[in-house]
Protein backbone atom coordinates (compact mmCIF):
# COMPACT_ATOMS: atom_id res chain seq x y z
CA UNK A 1 0.00 0.00 0.00
CA UNK A 2 1.10 3.48 -0.79
CA UNK A 3 1.85 5.62 2.16
CA UNK A 4 -0.39 8.64 2.45
CA UNK A 5 1.37 11.88 1.80
CA UNK A 6 2.13 13.75 4.95
CA UNK A 7 0.44 17.12 4.96
CA UNK A 8 2.50 20.19 5.53
CA UNK A 9 2.01 22.19 8.68
CA UNK A 10 0.14 24.87 6.74
CA UNK A 11 -2.10 22.25 5.10
CA UNK A 12 -3.33 21.00 8.47
CA UNK A 13 -4.73 24.41 9.38
CA UNK A 14 -8.43 25.16 9.05
CA UNK A 15 -9.74 27.63 6.46
CA UNK A 16 -10.14 30.34 9.09
CA UNK A 17 -6.56 29.84 10.30
CA UNK A 18 -5.23 29.96 6.74
CA UNK A 19 -7.13 33.16 6.04
CA UNK A 20 -5.84 34.72 9.26
CA UNK A 21 -2.26 33.70 8.45
CA UNK A 22 -2.60 35.08 4.93
CA UNK A 23 -3.83 38.43 6.24
CA UNK A 24 -0.97 38.45 8.76
CA UNK A 25 1.62 37.76 6.07
CA UNK A 26 0.21 40.52 3.86
CA UNK A 27 0.27 43.04 6.70
CA UNK A 28 3.77 41.96 7.71
CA UNK A 29 4.96 42.27 4.11
CA UNK A 30 3.44 45.74 3.83
CA UNK A 31 5.11 46.73 7.10
CA UNK A 32 8.50 45.48 5.88
CA UNK A 33 8.10 47.35 2.58
CA UNK A 34 7.16 50.51 4.48
CA UNK A 35 10.53 50.28 6.23
CA UNK A 36 12.75 49.04 3.40
CA UNK A 37 11.53 51.35 0.61
CA UNK A 38 12.29 54.66 2.45
CA UNK A 39 15.66 53.26 3.56
CA UNK A 40 16.59 52.33 -0.01
CA UNK A 41 15.42 55.74 -1.22
CA UNK A 42 17.60 57.54 1.33
CA UNK A 43 20.66 55.39 0.57
CA UNK A 44 20.38 55.83 -3.20
CA UNK A 45 19.50 59.54 -2.99
CA UNK A 46 22.56 60.21 -0.84
CA UNK A 47 24.80 59.14 -3.74
CA UNK A 48 23.02 60.99 -6.51
CA UNK A 49 23.93 64.23 -8.22
CA UNK A 50 21.79 67.05 -6.77
CA UNK A 51 20.58 68.25 -10.18
CA UNK A 52 19.64 64.74 -11.35
CA UNK A 53 17.86 64.04 -8.06
CA UNK A 54 15.85 67.25 -8.30
CA UNK A 55 14.93 66.91 -11.99
CA UNK A 56 14.56 63.15 -12.53
CA UNK A 57 14.29 61.70 -9.05
CA UNK A 58 15.99 58.51 -7.90
CA UNK A 59 17.80 56.52 -10.58
CA UNK A 60 19.80 53.30 -10.51
CA UNK A 61 22.18 54.62 -13.17
CA UNK A 62 25.51 54.53 -11.32
CA UNK A 63 27.01 57.06 -13.74
CA UNK A 64 24.69 59.66 -12.20
CA UNK A 65 25.90 58.93 -8.68
CA UNK A 66 28.43 61.01 -6.77
CA UNK A 67 30.20 61.08 -3.40
CA UNK A 68 29.94 64.86 -3.10
CA UNK A 69 27.52 64.81 -0.16
CA UNK A 70 29.61 62.34 1.86
CA UNK A 71 32.82 64.27 1.14
CA UNK A 72 31.27 67.50 2.40
CA UNK A 73 29.69 65.91 5.46
CA UNK A 74 32.85 64.04 6.48
CA UNK A 75 35.06 67.09 5.95
CA UNK A 76 32.90 69.28 8.19
CA UNK A 77 34.34 69.66 11.69
CA UNK A 78 31.02 70.36 13.41
CA UNK A 79 29.70 66.96 12.27
CA UNK A 80 32.61 65.20 13.97
CA UNK A 81 32.28 67.32 17.11
CA UNK A 82 28.59 66.44 17.29
CA UNK A 83 29.36 62.79 16.55
CA UNK A 84 31.90 62.65 19.38
CA UNK A 85 29.54 64.38 21.81
CA UNK A 86 26.65 62.08 20.86
CA UNK A 87 28.76 58.98 21.52
CA UNK A 88 29.99 60.32 24.87
CA UNK A 89 26.49 61.33 25.98
CA UNK A 90 24.94 58.05 24.83
CA UNK A 91 27.57 55.84 26.49
CA UNK A 92 27.51 57.74 29.80
CA UNK A 93 23.72 57.89 29.78
CA UNK A 94 23.47 54.16 29.11
CA UNK A 95 25.90 53.22 31.89
CA UNK A 96 24.28 55.51 34.46
CA UNK A 97 20.72 54.68 33.45
CA UNK A 98 21.16 50.90 33.39
CA UNK A 99 23.10 50.98 36.67
CA UNK A 100 20.48 53.07 38.48
CA UNK A 101 17.64 51.00 37.01
CA UNK A 102 19.14 47.67 38.08
CA UNK A 103 19.89 48.93 41.59
CA UNK A 104 16.37 50.31 42.01
CA UNK A 105 14.72 47.19 40.60
CA UNK A 106 16.43 44.77 42.98
CA UNK A 107 14.80 45.89 46.26
CA UNK A 108 11.49 46.32 44.43
CA UNK A 109 11.68 42.65 43.42
CA UNK A 110 12.13 41.44 47.00
CA UNK A 111 8.85 40.50 48.72
CA UNK A 112 10.40 41.24 52.13
CA UNK A 113 11.26 44.85 51.24
CA UNK A 114 9.40 47.17 53.62
CA UNK A 115 7.67 50.10 51.93
CA UNK A 116 7.66 48.34 48.60
CA UNK A 117 4.05 49.29 47.82
CA UNK A 118 4.70 52.95 48.73
CA UNK A 119 7.72 53.24 46.46
CA UNK A 120 5.88 51.38 43.71
CA UNK A 121 3.04 53.93 43.88
CA UNK A 122 5.48 56.84 43.75
CA UNK A 123 7.23 55.34 40.74
CA UNK A 124 3.95 54.75 38.90
CA UNK A 125 2.82 58.35 39.52
CA UNK A 126 5.98 59.69 37.86
CA UNK A 127 5.10 57.71 34.72
CA UNK A 128 1.97 59.81 34.21
CA UNK A 129 2.79 63.17 35.80
CA UNK A 130 5.86 65.38 35.42
CA UNK A 131 6.99 68.75 36.69
CA UNK A 132 6.87 70.41 33.28
CA UNK A 133 9.53 72.15 31.24
CA UNK A 134 9.80 75.42 33.18
CA UNK A 135 10.14 73.88 36.69
CA UNK A 136 12.61 71.35 35.29
CA UNK A 137 14.64 74.12 33.65
CA UNK A 138 14.69 76.10 36.90
CA UNK A 139 15.82 72.99 38.79
CA UNK A 140 18.61 72.29 36.31
CA UNK A 141 19.67 75.94 36.53
CA UNK A 142 19.68 75.98 40.34
CA UNK A 143 21.82 72.82 40.36
CA UNK A 144 24.39 74.56 38.16
CA UNK A 145 24.07 72.04 35.34
CA UNK A 146 23.08 74.45 32.55
CA UNK A 147 25.32 74.20 29.49
CA UNK A 148 26.90 70.99 30.79
CA UNK A 149 26.51 67.43 29.55
CA UNK A 150 24.97 66.42 32.89
CA UNK A 151 21.88 68.48 32.06
CA UNK A 152 21.30 66.10 29.16
CA UNK A 153 22.27 62.87 30.95
CA UNK A 154 21.01 63.05 34.54
CA UNK A 155 17.31 64.14 34.33
CA UNK A 156 16.15 61.19 32.23
CA UNK A 157 18.58 58.58 33.52
CA UNK A 158 15.96 56.67 35.51
CA UNK A 159 13.14 55.00 33.61
CA UNK A 160 10.29 53.51 35.62
CA UNK A 161 9.28 51.33 32.68
CA UNK A 162 12.78 49.83 32.47
CA UNK A 163 12.78 49.36 36.24
CA UNK A 164 9.56 47.35 36.02
CA UNK A 165 11.06 45.15 33.29
CA UNK A 166 14.22 44.55 35.34
CA UNK A 167 12.17 43.89 38.48
CA UNK A 168 10.07 41.31 36.66
CA UNK A 169 13.21 39.64 35.33
CA UNK A 170 14.60 39.43 38.87
CA UNK A 171 11.38 37.85 40.07
CA UNK A 172 11.73 35.14 37.44
CA UNK A 173 15.08 34.01 38.87
CA UNK A 174 14.67 31.01 41.24
CA UNK A 175 14.75 31.96 44.90
CA UNK A 176 16.95 28.93 45.57
CA UNK A 177 19.84 30.89 44.06
CA UNK A 178 19.59 33.49 46.83
CA UNK A 179 19.19 30.80 49.48
CA UNK A 180 22.30 29.00 48.26
CA UNK A 181 24.25 32.25 48.31
CA UNK A 182 23.11 32.92 51.89
CA UNK A 183 24.27 29.49 52.96
CA UNK A 184 27.70 30.27 51.50
CA UNK A 185 27.79 33.51 53.49
CA UNK A 186 27.14 35.99 50.66
CA UNK A 187 25.52 39.27 51.71
CA UNK A 188 23.14 41.32 49.55
CA UNK A 189 25.89 43.34 47.85
CA UNK A 190 27.96 40.28 46.98
CA UNK A 191 24.92 38.38 45.76
CA UNK A 192 23.79 41.27 43.56
CA UNK A 193 27.11 42.00 41.85
CA UNK A 194 28.73 38.56 41.75
CA UNK A 195 25.77 36.22 41.26
CA UNK A 196 22.64 38.07 40.13
CA UNK A 197 24.06 40.43 37.49
CA UNK A 198 25.82 37.70 35.45
CA UNK A 199 22.49 35.85 35.28
CA UNK A 200 20.73 39.00 34.05
CA UNK A 201 22.90 39.56 30.96
CA UNK A 202 19.95 39.36 28.49
CA UNK A 203 17.85 42.04 30.16
CA UNK A 204 20.92 44.23 30.77
CA UNK A 205 21.79 44.07 27.06
CA UNK A 206 18.23 44.96 26.05
CA UNK A 207 18.00 47.88 28.48
CA UNK A 208 21.42 49.15 27.40
CA UNK A 209 20.41 49.11 23.74
CA UNK A 210 17.11 50.86 24.45
CA UNK A 211 18.78 53.62 26.45
CA UNK A 212 21.61 54.10 23.97
CA UNK A 213 19.17 54.46 21.09
CA UNK A 214 16.96 56.80 23.13
CA UNK A 215 19.85 59.14 23.90
CA UNK A 216 21.29 58.88 20.40
CA UNK A 217 17.98 60.01 18.90
CA UNK A 218 17.29 62.68 21.50
CA UNK A 219 17.85 66.36 20.76
CA UNK A 220 15.23 68.31 22.75
CA UNK A 221 17.08 68.40 26.09
CA UNK A 222 20.32 69.38 24.37
CA UNK A 223 18.49 72.14 22.49
CA UNK A 224 17.07 73.52 25.76
CA UNK A 225 20.04 73.20 28.11
CA UNK A 226 23.15 73.50 25.88
CA UNK A 227 24.28 76.81 24.40
CA UNK A 228 27.90 76.06 23.52
CA UNK A 229 28.10 74.56 20.01
CA UNK A 230 31.19 72.59 21.07
CA UNK A 231 28.99 70.63 23.49
CA UNK A 232 26.04 70.01 21.21
CA UNK A 233 25.42 66.42 20.04
CA UNK A 234 25.02 65.29 16.46
CA UNK A 235 21.23 65.40 16.74
CA UNK A 236 21.21 69.21 16.88
CA UNK A 237 23.34 69.34 13.75
CA UNK A 238 20.89 66.96 12.11
CA UNK A 239 17.99 69.13 13.21
CA UNK A 240 19.51 72.15 11.52
CA UNK A 241 19.97 70.20 8.29
CA UNK A 242 16.77 68.16 8.23
CA UNK A 243 14.14 70.42 9.81
CA UNK A 244 15.45 73.96 9.50
CA UNK A 245 17.17 73.21 6.15
CA UNK A 246 20.28 75.04 7.38
CA UNK A 247 23.46 73.00 6.75
CA UNK A 248 26.71 74.08 8.36
CA UNK A 249 28.13 77.00 6.41
CA UNK A 250 31.31 75.10 5.57
CA UNK A 251 29.35 72.49 3.67
CA UNK A 252 27.92 74.86 1.06
CA UNK A 253 30.17 77.95 1.30
CA UNK A 254 31.67 77.40 -2.16
CA UNK A 255 28.29 77.26 -3.91
CA UNK A 256 27.69 80.40 -5.96
CA UNK A 257 23.96 80.47 -6.60
CA UNK A 258 21.09 80.06 -4.18
CA UNK A 259 19.64 77.26 -6.34
CA UNK A 260 22.89 75.28 -6.15
CA UNK A 261 22.97 75.69 -2.38
CA UNK A 262 19.38 74.52 -2.06
CA UNK A 263 20.04 71.42 -4.18
CA UNK A 264 23.17 70.52 -2.25
CA UNK A 265 21.42 71.11 1.07
CA UNK A 266 18.76 68.62 0.01
CA UNK A 267 21.42 66.05 -0.85
CA UNK A 268 23.27 66.61 2.43
CA UNK A 269 20.15 65.56 4.31
CA UNK A 270 20.35 62.01 3.03
CA UNK A 271 24.10 61.62 3.55
CA UNK A 272 23.85 62.94 7.10
CA UNK A 273 21.05 60.49 7.93
CA UNK A 274 23.15 57.57 6.71
CA UNK A 275 26.26 58.61 8.65
CA UNK A 276 24.30 59.24 11.84
CA UNK A 277 22.67 55.79 11.60
CA UNK A 278 25.94 53.83 11.33
CA UNK A 279 26.51 53.31 15.11
CA UNK A 280 23.00 51.91 15.57
CA UNK A 281 23.32 49.62 12.56
CA UNK A 282 26.61 48.31 13.94
CA UNK A 283 25.21 47.73 17.44
CA UNK A 284 22.04 45.81 16.59
CA UNK A 285 23.68 42.57 15.34
CA UNK A 286 25.72 42.25 18.54
CA UNK A 287 22.66 42.70 20.77
CA UNK A 288 20.25 40.64 18.67
CA UNK A 289 21.09 37.34 20.39
CA UNK A 290 19.93 38.74 23.74
CA UNK A 291 16.55 39.90 22.47
CA UNK A 292 14.76 36.53 22.59
CA UNK A 293 15.64 36.13 26.26
CA UNK A 294 15.32 39.76 27.31
CA UNK A 295 12.61 41.42 25.24
CA UNK A 296 9.78 39.38 26.82
CA UNK A 297 11.08 39.75 30.37
CA UNK A 298 8.17 41.94 31.45
CA UNK A 299 5.38 39.79 30.03
CA UNK A 300 5.42 36.85 32.45
CA UNK A 301 4.84 38.28 35.90
CA UNK A 302 3.34 41.53 37.07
Amino acid sequence: MKKAKKKSKFGRYSFQDKALLLVGYILLGAFVLAIIVPMLYIVIASFMDPITLQNKGVTFDISKWTLTAYERVISNSQIWIGFKNAIIYSVLFTVISVGVTLLAAYPMSRPDFRGRSIFNTIFIITMFFGGGLIPTYLLISSLGMLDTMWAVIIPGAFSVWNMIIARTYYQGIPSELREAASVDGANEVLFFFRILLPVCTPVIAVLALWQFVAMWNSYFDAMIYLNDTAKQPLQLVLRSILIQNQPESGMISDMQSTAERARLAELLKYATIIISSIPLLVMYPFFQKYFDAGIMAGSVKG
